[in-house]
């Protein structure tokens, strides 16, 4: 049964904080603690977290403000599980954030926090289609650390990075070992023919994976297709035998690494360069892509970030945040984010790399009335010898109103589906004209034709915003160049580098309170520098408080 947890608004007149020295209670409220109760603890929405438990009548939830702070203090802090229970019971530091006054007044049992995280996995994976809890929290805690601080948030960078999850890097062939064997494990006995049942003895996996040659590799994957088809046709005859999601694994896997040979009516193992980035990399968690940025390839997740920049700011805040398969495109990322980053943040001008660039960016920019600035441009130049996309004269984008040597042309059009302007002129004014060398002009027998694709003039105008002037190219080189900092930081300080998490949900949850555990941060160096008002008393108006009698 759900129930808010209130108590920490009335005050005992008697408890550990009141009977403290004078001195240390001072000292109490210079630190993190007051200021987390205050602009975290007592801002948390707990409403939203009911559809978590019961509406029946019934033992009522352990008080929700308490497990989503202690949440975000163990990713403020990078602690272990083990680490911040310890510091729940014994550190009144932590206590007195999460508005307990009394050492020893509040247990929490480590099955406690973990089902609280089960039910919160389980409600995200069942209702995809809205928005996950955790990042409904980090909206409206981040807004509010905002207004305190005075931030301003029309001017954002934004930047992607690579994210691990708990998996442990597997070749080939033991991607095929781990993959049968989590299959095997799951199957009853009964049902496990003998070629099979080895796969569950424990010293099985030295055996097969580091007595094997170099030459026997190739021999050993076939091998293990051929059980991985062995497996399915179980699954096939006793349905009962295998979950769904090893059903789909084993099908994936099969279907990823090898292609199937109607004669021979088998599985026959893909040559290495066949097989897709996209392709499953661990058997533990599926979510995970492979991609090769620059020289370097990494297999996990891609985490993008948006945070603010302006100048007059106090300390920069992470405004948003979205994790996906790092097989997904700087481009589409930004593009699912940028109407949010509108309608929640203001956002005017956004500081990206090249990588970001796309047309359909450049619309939607637009659409949102968005300036993007590109530190720099992903693709070919032009030739110098050609004329340039932008020497003709354009009206929205969809209609050519002239051409570089200033002719009309006798019709325009847009080709909607293929995105494509094209234009018709004179056969002999084309044919007279000096610049029809460098020109994309085609002389056909009646007219002449040039054909633009609205995707080359919307890359040559990102590219003249970025080279037109050097000093504004150089501040929005400065301004993204913050976002990497921050970026690592939090996978540094705060262990996002290597996620202690599976899967692409639990992932997003756990980054999402690392990244607010990391702008509460900026709000204590905000306080700090004397930006945002100090708090000259612990309490609030509708807070309960000690009296003298």
């Amino acid at each position: 049964m759900f129930r808010k947890n209130t108590q920490h608004k009335q005050e005992e007149l008697f408890n550990s904080f009141t009977g403290m020295n004078p001195k240390v209670k001072k000292s109490m409220q210079g630190t993190w603690a007051p200021l987390f109760y205050e602009h975290v603890f007592f801002h948390i929405d707990e409403t939203p977290f009911a559809v978590l438990y019961s509406s029946h009548n019934g033992r009522p939830n352990f008080p929700i403000n308490i497990l989503l702070s202690l949440e975000f203090i163990k990713h403020m802090k990078d602690y272990t599980d083990e680490e911040i229970l310890e510091q729940f019971h014994f550190n009144f530091q932590v206590m007195y954030a999460l508005g307990i006054r009394n050492l020893g007044e509040v247990y929490l049992a480590e099955r406690t926090l973990y089902e609280f995280r089960r039910r919160l996995y389980e409600y995200t994976i069942s209702h995809p289609e809205q928005e996950d809890l955790i990042f409904r929290q980090f909206r409206k805690l981040t807004e509010h650390f905002m207004t305190i601080a005075g931030i301003a948030s029309r001017e954002q960078p934004m930047d992607s990075t690579q994210v691990q999850t708990n998996i442990k890097l597997a070749g080939r062939l033991s991607l095929a070992f781990d993959v049968v064997e989590k299959a095997v494990r799951e199957c009853p006995a009964a049902h496990l023919p003998e070629a099979l049942k080895p796969f569950a003895e424990p010293g099985f996996r030295n055996q097969f994976l580091y007595r094997c040659k170099t030459k026997e590799t190739l021999g050993r994957i076939q091998e293990m297709l051929n059980q991985c088809a062995l497996l399915l046709d179980i699954a096939e005859a006793h349905p009962e035998s295998l979950r769904k999601e090893t059903v789909a694994l084993l099908q994936r896997f099969l279907q990823e690494q090898a292609t199937y040979h109607a004669e021979k009516k088998q599985w026959i193992a893909k040559a290495n360069k066949d097989i897709a980035a996209d392709a499953i990399q661990s058997a533990h968690d599926p979510d995970v892509t492979y991609r090769k940025k620059g020289r370097q390839g990494y297999v996990g997740l891609v985490a993008n970030v948006a945070e603010t920049c302006a100048n007059e700011n106090p300390v920069q805040m992470i405004t948003h945040y979205q994790v996906e398969k790092n097989s997904v495109s700087d481009t589409e990322l930004l593009t699912q984010s940028m109407e949010t980053l509108k309608k929640e943040t203001g956002l005017t001008d956004l500081y990206v790399d090249g990588a970001y660039f796309s047309s359909k960016t450049e619309e939607l920019a637009q659409e949102n009335h968005v300036c993007i600035h590109y530190t720099n441009m992903t693709g070919r130049e032009r030739k110098a010898e050609k004329l340039p996309v932008l020497a003709f004269t354009f009206d929205n984008n969809k209609a050519i109103v002239s051409c570089p040597a200033c002719y009309n042309p006798l019709d325009t059009s847009f080709d909607e589906k293929r995105k494509v302007l094209i234009a018709e002129f004179e056969r002999s004014t084309c044919q007279e004209c000096p610049m029809q060398p460098a020109c994309p002009v085609k002389i056909q027998s009646k007219k002449a034709t040039v054909t633009i694709k609205q995707s080359s003039i919307l890359a040559a105008q990102a590219r003249e915003r970025t080279m037109q002037i050097k000093k504004e190219r150089l501040a929005a080189t400065s301004k993204r160049a913050a976002i990497e900092g921050s970026i690592s930081s939090i996978k540094r300080g705060q262990g996002a580098g290597r996620l202690r998490v599976r899967g692409i949900v639990k992932a997003t949850l756990v980054f999402g309170m690392k990244v607010l555990g990391h702008n509460f941060r900026q709000l204590l160096r905000c306080f700090k520098k004397g930006f945002c008002q100090k708090l000259t008393t612990i309490y609030r108006e509708d807070q309960g408080m000690s009296a003298p009698i």
